[in-house]
Parts: structure tokens; sequence; C-alpha cells
């Protein structure tokens, strides 16, 4: 590239000097003419976070996050020191490397503000976490999350020459991200510590130890903020409420009868006032919370029937696992169990959530890259793509010569299945999740907006939009005279085909985000409220109700009478059609928000634990599974004796099935 032109310099420096004299960043600003502000995510006493675009690729929607700090100071010397420290926080994230540490990839200076761009994590933080789940936390899920930030904390005390301490453990600095595993964020607090040196008072009342408050910090000052996390996750009772260091007048087992005595006594050893009786730092406490669970694995080990052991064993981090001895019964599973390779392999520009769709000889997938990709169904050679403004949360569908698919650009797409090109594009007022489904000559779908829409497949135009009153995410079920669907508020609806009047409404108690399927004049939906409902399809009266232990986004498929589904308590559930009761559970010990499908005499399925799994229909034994390299959100599909799914490690695979 040329120099810059006078009239370039100083357009640069007056977009410098009007973000200067703002409150804050605006969407659509750019910083070092290469990231464009999206949106805020969220501010704290010191800085702001945004989301940004990556304009260096300008092909592809590269997200990023940009903490943002203004420099107040005055005074010269203060301002550099300023700086200083902001460089310092970029030069200690950039030199570690952990799964829960967010990657740093640049920094710079601009005005009075400093900024520093991570790596985008979605999903929330613990404090919301709580603000959204009113029901206690359960010792399975803590013993999971306080192992992993244990674990990051760890890797910062162990760090060479000098341990690296957080200073600032609390709820809202871990976030949980979409594949439900703890994520440390933000370090503009932590040091490298230095024995004997005080400094200032730093952290957040409630959570800091009793010695930051003379500006003392160390790795046991992270074990007390890491104990009074895991105490407000555990009992909902906020620190910041209570009295300072009165955790053990708050007993864990008062608010919580579900905690173990043995795990309310690790976290009460952190929450020591003296910090020479806490765990000295956190790898012994990694090493106290890997013995409970090595003690807890054991006990479910010889006492649970054969597929909870291989689950709590598969559950467990390798160096535990690897000191149980699996029992015959084991041995002869796993020896039983075929070896899977895939036919082929595509890899995308970013993760596959969706669920592919076959026709034509081609398999056509869409990926958060915003891409919609065709690929040739045998040997998975690429064929075209076409880029939409956001990412592809939406399942593509095929009608004729056309693919169908929505964006979270707020957009339905009608393209040429053979060369990708635009027929047309319907705008909402949201983004598009919903995956269409089109009969008729009319694509049926939702949308963020709260619509529901049906719109002619040939002339694009909107034949009729129904009010659902919250955002649409659920898959249509389209049958000759009604369309089915849920909604995030909690409500699914009949509508009729012909008008989109609603014939009737249930309501349940939580969003019902997984897609409806209806058969013998039964339909069968998940829900969030850990609900799989069965309605009578022309009334909508509950005709049975069954329970799992988490939340459901799975969507059903119904075969021989049998409904199978998945649930977030890493289970699939085969239950009968009619009754409603439970013919067996498959545990994977991990999520499961992949929608199965059945073929001859096998269930597919893929799993938050980055497998994908092939079982019996009838008895639910494991005949096969195969691990990607992230997790497997995107549900199966199959044509020609081959099934596709997607993962998250950004790859199509196709297996011979």
């Amino acid at each position: 590239m040329g120099q810059l032109t006078t009239r370039q310099l100083q357009r640069k420096r007056d977009r410098q000097t009007k973000l200067r004299s703002r409150s804050g960043l605006q969407p659509g600003d750019m910083l070092q003419e290469r990231y464009q502000i999206v949106g805020p995510l969220g501010a704290g006493g010191f800085s702001s976070v945004y989301q940004a675009r990556d304009m260096r690729f300008p092909q592809a929607t590269k997200l990023c996050a940009i903490k943002e700090m203004l420099i107040s100071a005055a005074d010269p010397q203060i301002r550099k020191l300023t700086i200083k420290s902001f460089e310092r926080e970029a030069s200690m994230l950039a030199m570690l490397n952990h799964p829960a540490i967010p990657d740093v990839s640049d920094y710079f200076t601009e005005g009075n503000r400093s900024y520093l761009v991570l790596e985008l994590i979605r999903g929330k933080d613990l404090q919301n976490w709580l603000e959204e789940n009113k029901e206690p936390l359960d010792q399975e899920t803590a013993l999971s999350w306080a192992f992993q930030l244990s674990d990051a904390l760890a890797y910062l005390h162990n760090q060479k020459p000098q341990p690296i301490v957080f200073r600032d453990m609390k709820p809202s600095n871990a976030m949980l991200d979409q594949f439900q595993n703890i994520r440390l964020i933000d370090f503009g607090i932590a040091k490298l510590f230095e024995m004997g040196n005080k400094g200032t008072m730093i952290g957040t009342e409630g959570y800091s130890p009793p010695e930051q408050y003379r500006g003392e910090s160390s790795p046991a000052g992270d074990v007390y903020a890491l104990g009074a996390t895991m105490h407000h996750l555990l009992t909902r009772k906020d620190p910041r409420l209570e009295p300072p260091f009165t955790f053990a007048e708050r007993p864990i087992q008062k608010f919580n009868p579900g905690i173990s005595p043995e795990f309310e006594a690790i976290i009460m050893r952190c929450l020591a006032y003296d910090p020479k009786e806490r765990y000295p730092n956190a790898q012994a406490l990694k090493e106290a919370l890997a013995t409970l669970m090595k003690a807890e694995a054991q006990a479910a080990l010889f006492s649970g029937p054969m597929d909870v052991e291989a689950a709590v064993l598969a559950a467990m981090p390798p160096a535990l696992r690897d000191t149980i001895t699996p029992t015959p019964a084991q041995v002869d599973r796993a020896r039983a169990v075929n070896v899977v390779k895939p036919v082929w392999a595509f890899r995308c520009e970013d993760e596959i959530r969706s669920k592919a769709a076959v026709a034509h000889g081609m398999v056509f997938v869409s990926a958060y890259d915003n891409n919609l990709y065709a690929l040739s169904a045998g040997n998975g050679e690429f064929i075209w793509k076409y880029p939409t403004s956001d990412g592809l949360g939406s399942s593509p569908y095929v009608y004729g010569d056309a693919v169908f698919v929505g964006s979270a650009d707020s957009h339905l797409y009608s393209l040429s299945a053979q060369n990708g090109r635009m027929n047309w594009r319907y705008a909402t007022k949201g983004a598009v999740y919903s995956s269409p489904v089109v009969r008729f000559d009319h694509a049926f779908f939702g949308s963020d907006d709260g619509y529901v829409y049906a719109v002619n497949v040939n002339t694009s135009k909107e034949i009729w939009r129904q009010n659902a009153f919250s955002a649409v995410r659920s898959t249509p079920f389209v049958s000759e005279d009604y369309v089915f669907l849920g909604t995030e508020g909690g409500y699914v609806y009949c509508l009729e085909l012909a008008t989109g009047k609603i014939k009737w409404q249930f309501q349940a108690k939580r969003a019902v985000t997984s897609s409806p399927i209806v058969q013998d004049d039964l339909l069968v939906v998940g829900c969030m409220d850990n609900t799989v409902y069965a309605l009578d399809a022309g009334t909508g009266w509950a005709v049975w109700r069954f329970r799992t232990r988490r939340p459901i986004v799975s969507s059903p498929c119904i075969h021989d009478y049998t409904v199978f589904i998945g649930s977030s308590d890493g289970s699939l559930y085969a239950i009968d059609l009619d009754s409603g009761r439970q013919v067996w559970s498959f545990d994977t010990n991990g999520q499961i928000a992949s929608s199965p499908a059945v073929w001859r005499d096998a269930v597919y399925f893929g799993c938050a634990n980055k497998k994908v799994y092939c079982l019996g229909t009838k008895r639910g034994e494991l005949r096969w599974e195969y691990e990607t390299g992230g997790a497997v959100i995107s549900s199966p599909v199959i044509s020609n004796d081959l099934l596709y799914i997607g993962s998250a490690d950004h790859h199509l695979y196709a297996f011979s099935v």
C-alpha cells in the first residue's frame, strides 16, 4: 500500500479526535483502520469492552473483543505509568497458553485510550448465571467449575520465573462459554507475585481475602477468592451484602443440602482467615478437588450400571482416569465398540452448528463464518459458497432447484442450488435462527423479531405473518393444514396453514427452542424447563410429560413408536410414544444439543463432549463413537448410506452407515 495523503492523515486525526471526545465507542467506529466496532459487551469501573469485526478479513466476519481503558490522568508521568500497566496486561496475556484464558492478538493506544484485542468468548458470566437460574447449583456442576477454575489459576500460579496472581476472582470474571466450559476474563489487575511486596488494595469487596485489603497479594489470596466465588454460587448468598469474612456463619449445606460434607470442607478451607490455613496455591486446591472427584468416581464405578461407570470415567481428567482400574465388563464393552473413520471431512472457516441438507448429489451446510457451502455429497469436494452478512445458525432446506437458509443478518435467502446465486432474500426485523421448512411452494420460518412468516418461494412475497410475541428459533413442523412451532417465550403454537391464525397455544415454563414433530395426532417437543411434552395436535392438551435433569434444546425424532431426544443432562433418552415412559437412556457425560436421527436399527447424534455416537435403537447399546476436535452441536442427516454431521472444529464429516 502507498503512503497516506495529507487529507487521509487529517481524516484519521479527525476520527481519533472524535473518538477521544466521546464517552465511548459507537457502532461503525474504526480503530487502527482495521477494527470496526459492532457494539458494547460490557463496562466496569476502569474499562469498557466492545465487540468488533476484524476488517482484515473482508470475505469473512471475524469477530473479536476489544477492551478499552480511558487514561484520564492529566499528569504526564501518571499517564505514562497507566499506559505501561495496560501494555503489561497485554504482554502477560500474550505469553499465556491455556484453554480457560482468552487469546490476545493485538494492543495499541490512541489518544487518551488504550485498547486490547482479545478472543471473543460467546457465553455468559457466572454472575448472569446466578441471576438467571434460581435452582441451587448441584455438586457435579460445582465440582466441574471449581476444578476448571483451580486448573486455570494453577497455570497462572505455576508461571516461571514468577507466579501470576489474578487478584479479582469473582462470578462476573468467570465466563461459561457456549460449550459450557469455564473461561477466566478481565486480567486488568493481575500481577506478577513478588514475595514481601505490598501495593494498593485492589479487588472486589466480599471476594477479596483479608490480606488484600492491606495491599498484600499472593496465590493463597486467589484461593480465598475462588472459595468465596464457589460459596456464592452454592448458597446464592452474595458476600458483598454480608459482613466481611463471615462465610463460616453461612454453612453451605444449610442452603444447599445436596453438597457433600467433603466438598464443603474444601471450600471452607479456601476461606480460612489466615492464609497459612488455606491451600497455599491453586495447584494444591486442584489436587484436593481431584482427590474428591476420584473418590466419587470410584464409588460410582463399583456401584452403578455399566453405562454410568464408563460415563464417570470419561468425565474425569485423564491423569485421574488412568489411576482407576476398569472392570472386566468395561473392557469387554470397549473391545465391542467398532472403530470408525470418516469417509471424508471438509473444513469451513468457523463452527458448524446447523444440520446439513442433501439433494442433487450435493450436501449443503451453513457455518458461523457467514457462508453457506455446497459440496459434492460423495467426496466432499467444494462446489460453491455464498456469504451472507452475519453468522448462519439456521439449517438449509432444499426445495426444487433452490436452497433456503436464514441468517443472523435478519434475512431469509433463496439461492440457486446449482451455482449459489441469490434468487431473492426476504428481510425480517430480527436474526433468523429458525430453520425454514418449505411446503406447497411456501417457506415457513420464525425470526427473533417475534414473528412467524409464510413467504411464497416463487415470488418472495409474504403471504402472512403471525405475532408469536417472542423470538422464534424453533423449526416449524408443517402438516397438511397446520404449522406447529415453539418460542423463546415458552409457548407452543398451532397456526392455520392458509392464514397463520392461531388455532391453539400451549404454555410451558421456559423457552421452547426444540423443534416439534407430529405423529399419530401427537405433537412431541422438548423444553428448557427440563421436560419433553406430548400434546394432542388437535387441541394442545398435554397427554404426557417426561422429565429430564437439565434443559432440552435437542429436537425429537420418532421411530417405531419410540421418541429419541437428547438433554443437556448428558443423556439420550428413548421414550415410549404412547405412554411417555422411558425405554432406555444412554449417558454421554456431555451436553446433548444435537437432534438425533434414526437409520435402520441405529440412532445417531452428536454431543458437546466432541463425539458422534451410534447406538442401537432397541436397547441403547453403544455401537461406535468418533471424537472430533470440537463440540458437536450439529444434528446428523443421512442420505444414500452416508451420515453427514458438523462440528465446532469447523469440519463437516461424512460417515458410512
